[in-house]
């Protein structure tokens, strides 16, 4: 694909060259060299997706919710978070809700109900998620995937929610989503 240059962004930003400089099959990094809304010369190091992150918050008649534990690479440690993964391209949000609450939880849910859209880290990457709250649920089959280390905990949903005022849960999507739960 060829793009013209300056490419006119939003703000008075343009992007005068971009060139990729590390890919792989679920992100890639961009070198760009812009011009800001001052009119000064730039650089920007873009990470561009290609997966729409997806959080769902289980909740069963009683008032409980489903946490994972499991180790997360890059920080060297294992946390809690709510159910999550990625939607590729050509699935819709929903079906990749349901496919991971299945996978990780081994739960599936009769009632889905789309919680909130954000986006993680929006001044380096272009990274999109959307939150469901699944409900009715009933027993699936857990599948993990061979980089999931994955420890399951059923809890009251306000015990989630004060394990994220404590600061147990730090991971941006669970905090989101359990502290919008807890707003109505």
């Amino acid at each position: 694909m060829t793009e013209k240059f300056p490419r006119e962004k939003v703000g008075g930003w343009k992007t005068k060259t971009s060139s990729i400089v590390y890919e792989n099959p679920w992100l890639k990094v961009s070198h760009e060299e812009v011009i800001t809304p001052k009119g000064t010369d730039g650089i920007y190091g873009v990470v561009h997706f290609k997966n729409i992150a997806i959080g769902v918050v289980p909740i069963d008649d009683e008032g409980n919710t489903w946490l994972v534990k499991q180790s997360r690479y890059t920080l060297n440690q294992f946390t809690w978070e709510i159910p999550e993964g990625g939607c590729p391209q050509g699935e819709s949000p929903l079906n990749a809700a349901q496919r991971e609450l299945e996978e990780e939880v081994g739960l599936q849910a009769h009632n889905w109900q789309q919680l909130m859209t954000m986006h993680l880290s929006n001044s380096v990457t272009d990274e999109f998620c959307v939150v469901f709250v699944a409900r009715d649920l009933f027993p699936g089959q857990q599948q993990l995937e061979v980089t999931e280390d994955i420890e399951v905990k059923k809890l009251p949903l306000i015990d989630a929610i004060e394990m994220v005022k404590r600061g147990e849960i730090t991971d941006g999507i669970s905090v989101a989503a359990l502290l919008r739960v807890a707003l109505g």
